[in-house]
């Protein structure tokens, strides 16, 4: 029973081994073959790219925090600012007068 299994996978090695041969003579088979390849080399390449990213994450945040510790400490340091004290100046209103009254109707 070894000796079958074995044929079997001989067999279907010969066998991949004549698809992929006619493949390769096959001008379309060819095409996608090309294009598998580049969708494999444009994948390799995001992947890349995509890697470096995280560094770049990892500078931005060490930046924010020097930026906010550069921003925070000028306020509570020796310079503070002052801000000028704003002043209301109070309102006086006066009273609408009422609309003028109209005659009454006259009778006759």
């Amino acid at each position: 029973m070894a000796e079958r299994k074995q044929d079997l996978l001989g067999m279907l090695a010969d066998r991949g081994e004549d698809v992929v041969g006619r493949i390769s003579e096959l001008p379309r088979a060819q095409r996608l073959l090309e294009t598998a390849n580049q969708l494999r080399d444009r994948a390799d390449e995001l992947q890349r790219k995509l890697r470096g990213l995280d560094a770049l994450e990892q500078r931005v945040v060490v930046l924010e925090k020097k930026v906010a510790q550069l921003s925070g400490g000028s306020a509570s340091g020796a310079t503070k600012r002052t801000t000028a004290k704003r002043t209301t100046a109070k309102r006086t209103t006066t009273a609408k007068k009422p609309p003028p009254k109209s005659p009454p109707p006259k009778q006759p």
